[in-house]
């Protein structure tokens, strides 16, 4: 699967944003400053194409045990010490990403979940985590769980990702819920009308 370059870059722009979340009463405004970063920093989770999906079995690759590095045995220490760290959890699982272990990285994002139940961007993250680990269910539920939390005020900023999540659940509906695969189809294309993938398979449920 492949990652653009600027995957870390914007890592360090949300990982600056998450300093600002100083007291409980400043998580509004926290939530409404990181949806703006959350654009930039998934699109740097490229999405796979339609046959990445359909191959997901057989190329996708996923460790059953725990990966470590000095890396991640440093962020360890620092969580153990901070659980509730948001800022070092979000690096953390980024690490976790970035050796391969999504399984790791997917327990990660759902501890940040248990902290920012409303941040829309780590459920994403949780989906493509989990479409890594060939989990395609799991992805499925937790983008839907990425549509159902972005707010009316992140759309703009979301439309790729939201494109892109809609999409995954109407290829994996097709053959089951069809008409469920078209309604989602027609919302991916309404927030991405650009994407090939999309769009041939909104042809082939025209059929």
């Amino acid at each position: 699967m492949k990652r653009i370059n600027i995957y870390g870059i914007v890592v360090v722009a949300l990982l600056i944003t998450l300093k600002q979340k100083v007291m409980k009463t400043e998580m509004k405004s926290l939530m409404f400053g990181l949806s703006l970063v959350a654009g930039s920093y998934l699109t740097a989770q490229t999405a796979p194409t339609t046959n990445d999906t359909v191959k997901m079995e057989t190329t996708a690759s996923a460790t059953d045990t725990a990966v470590t590095n000095p890396t991640i045995e440093a962020l360890l220490k620092q969580v153990a010490t901070k659980p509730d760290d948001t800022q070092t959890l979000v690096t953390l699982a980024t690490a976790y990403q970035d050796a391969g272990d999504f399984n790791s990285a997917i327990l990660t994002w759902n501890k940040i979940t248990a902290i920012i139940p409303d941040w829309a961007p780590a459920y994403y993250s949780i989906g493509y985590a989990n479409q890594s680990a060939k989990n395609n269910q799991g992805a499925k539920q937790a983008y839907e769980q990425y549509i159902a939390k972005v707010k009316p005020e992140e759309v703009d900023a979301s439309k790729q990702n939201l494109g892109y999540a809609y999409f995954f659940i109407a290829f994996q509906d097709k053959d089951t819920d069809k008409e469920k695969a078209k309604q989602y189809i027609a919302k991916s294309l309404q927030y991405d009308g650009s994407n090939q993938d999309a769009l041939a398979l909104s042809k082939s449920l025209m059929n």
